[in-house]
């Protein structure tokens, strides 16, 4: 067996001694917590009082089966199936984004901005973390999500299940649409977005886990169009928002007063950019 000793505080040692070398010890301390969560049902506070009791032969093994899959950088995410985003419960692969914290930012700012009663389109919507957060929180709106990824699209429609919650789910290629209106309703209240803003230059930045198991095409874009998904989203929200009407974007921080320009330059006002608690350019939100 991969460690000598089946006790609880000798495994959550090993843990930490083996992937040192990959994570900053808070961060190893947080995936053996996610660890024992998942694989036996332990709060902090239990795992805390277990931490002499002995483990059985399986449940050692699934220790240690997640433990091979961490040494190969897989996202933690990836190993449990599941993340908590909003205070809700997300189902995620490797065919979607792992949610980030920014993009809770993004919904809290949508759900104190909006009133009830919306009609909201989420673009790229990935894991659905975005609409369903938005559907539970926001009373009497109708929401609906677009991806061009028929696995994703998978994943968001178990979401929805997963948190009862009803969302429409289209699959669309965002940059071949010619107007909204050819799959979906009209008008929009609020079109919110977090698209691939990522150059593909900045890919030395990644972590490797991110590069390895999260899907590119939700991640990166070319360096020479690097608003290629802001110049489309932004004209066909424009022409399919309602007199008014939202326009939200997840930004990437190197990109903003161009995101703003160009808004500008379709003809929308009140634009405002908002920065990220890391007090990083994030968000850009502007009116029709």
């Amino acid at each position: 067996m991969f460690v000598n000793s089946n006790i609880v505080n000798q495994i959550v040692t090993y843990y930490q001694e083996k992937l040192s070398a990959l994570y900053p010890s808070n961060e190893v301390k947080n995936i053996t917590e996610m660890m024992f969560e998942h694989f036996m049902g332990w709060d902090k506070i239990t795992l805390r009082l277990n931490n002499k009791s002995s483990l059985s032969e399986s449940e050692l093994l699934l220790f240690h089966k997640a433990l091979k899959r961490l040494l190969k950088n897989e996202p933690v995410q990836h190993i449990t199936g599941e993340m908590e985003f909003y205070s809700l419960p997300f189902k995620v692969n490797n065919n979607v984004l792992i949610p980030r914290p920014e993009t809770e930012e993004l919904v809290d700012l949508v759900i104190k901005e909006c009133k009830g009663s919306e009609t909201i389109l989420d673009i790229g919507t990935g894991s659905g973390c975005i609409p369903i957060s938005l559907k539970k929180q926001v009373k009497n709106t109708l929401v609906y999500g677009v991806d061009v990824s028929e696995e994703a699209l998978v994943v968001a429609r178990d979401n929805a299940a997963l948190n009862a919650t009803e969302v429409t789910f289209v699959k669309e290629d965002i940059l071949q649409m010619s107007s909204i209106e050819n799959s979906l309703k009209k008008e929009f209240d609020v079109i919110i977005s977090n698209p691939p803003y990522i150059t593909n230059s900045e890919k030395v930045l990644m972590s490797e886990n991110v590069l390895t198991f999260e899907p590119h095409v939700a991640l990166f874009i070319e360096d020479d169009e690097p608003l290629l998904f802001y110049d489309k989203i932004g004209h066909l929200a424009y022409d399919n928002l309602s007199s008014g009407g939202k326009l939200y974007f997840e930004i990437n921080e190197h990109y903003g007063d161009q995101t703003v320009a160009l808004l500008k330059f379709i003809g929308f006002s009140d634009i405002r950019m908002i920065k990220d608690l890391q007090n990083k350019d994030r968000i850009v939100a502007a009116i029709r």
